[in-house]
């Protein structure tokens, strides 16, 4: 079982549920008589923007975007791919960027400069995880659902190698399950 690779549960059901529910609130309120578009960065925030976008109670629209830095390693890369662009045009359109964590800050950096370009009203980030110990950009969360250490985790959308995203929580993944990739990096 999957369950067997967690070394400990860091944010349970209930406190996710919690974090997306204030996050929603506070997002409403400042989105009120805004023409809201929700961009979720593929894959690791789809499970988060489900639950956002059910917590936000002003109009808004959504669209994808597949980008990576990652690969199958546990660091960035440093250079980003993207996968699947967005649909929508963005002029006129009030960006809030929907990430799972925000690490190094490379992909929405990245993805950010590129959006901008586009002519949005604004550009704002909404991320889940925030783990500032890493960051090597120069880019912050305007929402931020809660700081983690610098330790590997997994759930509720995250994943290591694609696996684990389908845990109902978010946990530490034990370092045995990783380290072998991170000694070849």
């Amino acid at each position: 079982m999957i369950e067997d690779d967690i070394e400990k549960v860091y944010f349970s059901r209930e406190e996710l549920a919690d974090i997306v529910s204030k996050l929603g609130a506070q997002i409403s309120k400042d989105y009120e008589n805004k023409n809201l578009l929700l961009v979720s960065i593929l894959k690791g925030s789809v499970v988060f923007m489900a639950d956002l976008m059910r917590a936000i109670t002003v109009p808004c629209n959504i669209d994808f975007m597949c980008v990576s830095s990652y690969g199958s390693g546990t660091r960035t890369s440093g250079t980003v791919k993207i996968i699947k662009d967005l649909d929508i045009d963005l002029k006129g359109k009030d960006l809030l960027l929907v990430e799972d964590i925000l690490d190094s800050g490379v992909t929405l950096s990245y993805v950010s400069a590129l959006l901008k370009t586009r002519n949005p009203n604004s550009i704002r980030v909404c991320t889940l995880l925030d783990k500032p110990e890493r960051r090597i950009a120069d880019i912050k969360a305007d929402y931020s659902g809660a700081h983690v250490p610098d330790e590997f985790v997994v759930g509720y959308g995250l994943d290591y190698d694609e696996k684990y995203r389908n845990l109902p929580y978010i946990g530490v993944l034990k370092r045995e399950i990783y380290s072998n990739a991170q000694n070849k990096e």
